[in-house]
């Protein structure tokens, strides 16, 4: 089939818009032809790609400004992207879009131990941050499985989590400030090296906004002091369902562990098979972790132990060393490449109350059977985040699309069982069309009309979140009133 003749206007434009950013960016920080912007064509969304028109690779925050001020002017819509880990979406261009890759930004600015804080460039990888203070004994508390390859920047943006955010919340419960670029090149400080900053929670607006609000070039971290132990201990039973009762006991005794981590027997085994864990094979796995010193480890364990002898286990088995317990954790945080080593799947982030787990798992299980598609299911158990990884077959026409149809199904669910559509991986395009099924007309009205006075324009990372009839429909109104 032939293709389209270029259109002559739309290459003046990117020309000139080259010529533009080359003035305030070196040479290598500009991407332009068409096959190099192609790495950039779509993030660990696989499914949808779209080569962007130009992507830009700023050091600092300075070059940001001067990258957005520059596409402002030119009317150019800008999709920032930190490492590409997304798994929403969030980070995937439109042909006529600039991606604003910040992975050149990858210092630490600051660190101050005495106020417990951490000042980086956005750019910076999750496990890095941790890397840069444990040798005083200090850890940053988010923990995404992705960590050692996502960025600063998409945590803050998707407000991530991680197995550990049981005890130590999510990314707004350890942002203490931000350095963000507005789309018309504006620089604005928000908060800073201290807890509850006076006036409105412009930083609780901001984390989670999944890039609509601005670009976050540096962000000041809260970082905390190792604990003196842990210990994991697993637990292994013969049913979903009765594994989500257990999470939901040990919830109500009031006993807060760091971590409750969920795994069924497909997601076990593949796990398995990569790290050598040491993991019982069987239909439910739950791995519990507490920390403390080694009486309060002990304290704790023996009520959880006993919480789940009542729903007879059919394995409960604590770590023996701390080579035991790496084990244990590398299995878990290596859960979706070793699924993506059996099988293509598509993975989904729903929030449901955890007294609904056994619910939930048993209506997905149903579920599964109706769509004649296997489910693997992998999840931070504690707060009831769960990750259902669909499995189909990526060359047979038609089983995307009848994913899409399943995972749409397990969402409303979520949100049908008192939860949420997302925990930690954000919107997107992928639930963008689903927003209406959580929020009324007037709740998402007021969504827009925060994002209309951050970026009137409607020029960052567009066709995101917002349904997209309603949001093509805002953006022409606000041009219209440029």
């Amino acid at each position: 089939m032939d293709m389209p003749a270029p259109n002559p206007a739309i290459l003046a434009k990117k020309a000139r818009l080259v010529e533009r950013l080359k003035q305030v960016l070196p040479d290598d920080a500009v991407i332009s032809d068409e096959a190099e912007t192609r790495a950039y064509e779509c993030d660990a969304l696989t499914a949808y790609r779209c080569p962007p028109l130009l992507a830009v690779l700023p050091s600092s925050t300075q070059e940001v400004s001067d990258i957005l001020r520059i596409c402002h002017e030119m009317g150019v819509p800008v999709v920032p992207r930190g490492s590409g880990t997304s798994l929403a979406g969030g980070a995937l261009p439109t042909a006529d879009s600039v991606i604003l890759g910040v992975a050149r930004m990858n210092a630490v600015i600051e660190t101050d131990y005495d106020n417990r804080f951490i000042r980086v460039q956005t750019g910076r990888t999750n496990l890095s941050v941790t890397g840069a203070v444990e040798e005083e004994d200090f850890f940053y508390a988010p923990d995404p499985s992705s960590q050692l390859a996502c960025a600063i920047a998409g945590n803050v943006a998707m407000n991530s989590g991680g197995a550990h955010c049981l005890k130590y919340g999510v990314t707004t419960n350890n942002l203490m400030g931000v350095t963000m670029v507005l789309m018309d090149g504006t620089v604005v400080e928000i908060g800073g090296g201290h807890l509850d900053a006076p006036g409105l929670d412009l930083l609780g607006v901001i984390c989670g906004s999944e890039g609509q609000l601005g670009v976050v070039t540096e962000a000041t971290l809260r970082i905390l002091k190792k604990p003196e132990g842990a210990r994991p201990v697993l637990i292994g039973y013969d049913s979903n369902e009765v594994a989500g009762a257990c999470v939901s006991d040990i919830i109500k005794a009031g006993v807060l562990p760091v971590a409750i981590e969920f795994m069924d027997r497909p997601c076990i085994e593949a796990c398995e098979a990569f790290a050598h864990a040491g993991y019982p094979m069987c239909e439910a796995l739950l791995i519990v972790e507490v920390e403390g010193s080694p009486a309060e480890i002990d304290a704790q364990l023996g009520l959880i132990k006993q919480i789940a002898r009542t729903h007879n286990p059919v394995e409960l088995r604590e770590a023996r060393d701390a080579d035991e317990a790496g084990r244990i954790w590398l299995g878990r945080k290596s859960a979706f490449g070793a699924m993506g080593q059996i099988n293509d799947y598509m993975c989904l982030d729903g929030t449901i109350p955890v007294s609904s787990l056994p619910f939930v798992l048993r209506r997905i299980g149903e579920m599964s059977k109706e769509f004649g598609l296997g489910v693997a299911n992998v999840f931070h158990a504690g707060d009831g985040n769960m990750h259902p990884l669909i499995l189909f077959d990526a060359n047979k026409p038609g089983d995307l699309e009848l994913c899409e149809a399943f995972g749409a199904e397990i969402l409303k669910l979520c949100v049908e069982a008192g939860g949420c559509l997302t925990g930690e991986h954000g919107v997107g395009i992928e639930k963008r069309d689903l927003m209406t099924h959580q929020y009324a007309p007037a709740d998402l009205e007021a969504q827009m009309a925060v994002k209309d006075v951050f970026d009137p324009a409607w020029l960052l990372n567009p066709a995101k979140v917002f349904p997209l009839a309603a949001s093509e429909t805002r953006r022409a109104v606000r041009l219209a009133a440029e």
